[in-house]
């Protein structure tokens, strides 16, 4: 699977709402969670399988800093436009490359 980071800043909605953002981080985890276990109402997103490796909380540019593995970048879209969709959150979200992944793209370099 595909690694991701995702970069989220909190919108003006967000912000206002901050007690909630280990629940909605919690949602969101849950939601990916869901799409792994092939939950009936998302049968379809079972195929998916997102996985929440680690999310933390930061100081600085960004509020929260998520990684994260997916089959591809169809699935992580559907989901960051579910998420963003909320209002809560605007974020970037970065294809991460493995020490093999990079090995094997600096070996198409010639």
């Amino acid at each position: 699977m595909a690694r991701y980071i995702s970069l989220i800043q909190f919108t003006e909605q967000g912000i206002r709402n901050v007690k909630d953002t280990v629940k909605r981080g919690d949602a969101a985890i849950a939601e990916a969670e869901k799409m792994k276990r092939g939950d009936a109402a998302i049968a379809e997103a079972e195929k998916m399988g997102m996985k929440i490796i680690e999310e933390f909380w930061t100081m600085g540019a960004y509020d929260v800093v998520v990684m994260f593995d997916a089959p591809d970048d169809e699935t992580v879209s559907a989901f960051l436009l579910k998420i963003g969709s909320m209002g809560n959150v605007r974020g970037q979200t970065l294809r991460a490359f493995r020490k093999e992944e990079m090995e094997g793209i600096l070996a198409k370099i010639k």
